[in-house]
């Protein structure tokens, strides 16, 4: 586990940035960053399988487990906490193919995306769960650009201002929760 600094990071991420890190650095991102759920992600894996271009692309980028509330009055968006993350592993490794570079959510992810993150040099992120009205102010801008029709799920574009998270898996295979039960571990 790493010190108790914080490292900031700006999108987009390039190989050296996450190489950098290690599971149990907490970093707040700045730039730019993409929502997409496990309904936007069965969508953007049709669109990889038939050879189309994504809604956005994907090399350097973070992509932010997040459906968020309806924006209050006043505000840009609505509580925007994190979401289980195992839901969307059946795409990931695809995504991370292409040049994703970091992703965040919550819990624990597959061996498969594990190991598909050293491959590709990316990172997974946990952000704070229960917090979805806090995070929600550290985001500056907030643009639909993809499947409107999936209303929370449909893919954002979010400009972000010291967005806090914890690395969770980083580019050597290491993860924050088993190291965690290990070191509370009795016998």
């Amino acid at each position: 586990m790493s010190s108790s600094h914080v490292i900031g990071l700006t999108t987009p991420l390039s190989v050296k940035d996450v190489e950098g890190l290690r599971a149990g650095d907490r970093v707040l991102i700045s730039g730019i960053i993409y929502t997409a759920r496990d309904a936007a992600h069965k969508r953007l894996l049709s669109l990889i399988e038939r050879g189309k271009s994504l809604p956005f692309p994907p090399e350097g980028q973070i992509i932010y487990y997040v459906g968020p509330s309806p924006a209050p009055p006043g505000r840009i968006i609505g509580a925007a906490g994190p979401t289980t993350s195992y839901r969307m592993d059946p795409y990931t490794p695809r995504l991370l193919e292409l040049g994703l570079k970091g992703m965040i959510g919550k819990g624990k992810r597959s061996t498969q995306v594990r190991e598909a993150m050293v491959k590709n040099k990316a990172i997974y992120m946990a952000a704070i769960g229960g917090a979805g009205a806090l995070m929600s102010t550290v985001i500056k801008e907030a643009k639909v650009i993809a499947y409107e029709d999936l209303g929370p799920e449909a893919i954002r574009r979010l400009t972000v201002d010291q967005l806090p998270a914890i690395v969770v898996n980083d580019t050597l295979g290491n993860d924050l929760y088993e190291d965690g039960e290990k070191r509370y571990q009795i016998i």
